[in-house]
């Protein structure tokens, strides 16, 4: 696939970006480029290669499910330019 000014014009027009002519002109042989290495990538055999979401192996580390920090209401609330109720107090707003 190739790609010439007028669908980098349309692309640009897509995607709404202002391209010039002149700037146009310069993407067509970058855009062709890129599009070259995206065939080739295309052309190896990868038929025995499984789908890999990463390169290197992931583990999810596990802790304890266990509740911490808790009972501390009042010392978060401290924060708070107004509280009541144990709440955080916010402006009434009504459209």
């Amino acid at each position: 696939m190739s790609v010439d000014a007028a669908t980098v014009r349309k692309i640009a027009n897509l995607a709404r970006i202002a391209v010039s002519d002149a700037e146009a002109d310069a993407l067509v042989p970058e855009l062709n480029t890129i599009l070259g290495f995206v065939e080739q990538l295309g052309e190896v055999d990868t038929s025995g290669v499984a789908p890999l979401s990463a390169v290197i192996p992931n583990h999810l580390r596990m802790r304890e499910d266990v509740v911490t920090d808790g009972g501390i209401r009042d010392a978060v609330l401290a924060n708070a330019p107004q509280a009541e109720h144990g709440f955080f107090a916010v402006p009434k707003v009504i459209e």
